[in-house]
């Protein structure tokens, strides 16, 4: 199994920034593409940016120029730099992997619990 910890969410006035940590831990065999998603109140969860396991990324419109996704292979960690915060980015950010662990064949698909970020105006 494989277990996804998010951290550093909190609260940021519009222009701020933060920036999100995704742990994985477990019986890691290899991690394909990591993800950071969000779901703001009343809405549906959309994908923010996603990273392959060699670098390649891809951002949601809204977020292009403004926020960064990264990863450390060697952590197994995913980041999420962002930057000049609008209000409407206000939801629960939660980390996604597709990642093989050890006595699996096939590569599954796993949810970190989320973290809040709330960007006040």
């Amino acid at each position: 199994q494989v277990q996804l910890v998010e951290s550093g969410g909190g609260l940021v006035q519009a222009g701020g920034s933060l920036k999100l940590s995704c742990a994985a831990s477990g019986s890691i065999f290899s991690i394909n593409a990591m993800g950071w998603y969000r779901q703001a109140p009343g809405k549906q969860r959309e994908l923010v940016a996603i990273i392959s396991s060699g670098g390649s990324t891809n951002y949601v419109d809204s977020v292009k120029g403004r926020f960064t996704i990264s990863r450390d292979n060697a952590k197994n960690t995913v980041y999420l730099q962002m930057n000049s915060m609008k209000p409407e980015d206000t939801a629960v950010y939660y980390c996604n992997a597709d990642a093989l662990a050890y006595g699996q064949t096939y590569a599954r698909n796993y949810w970190g619990k989320g973290t809040l970020v709330t960007v006040s105006s």
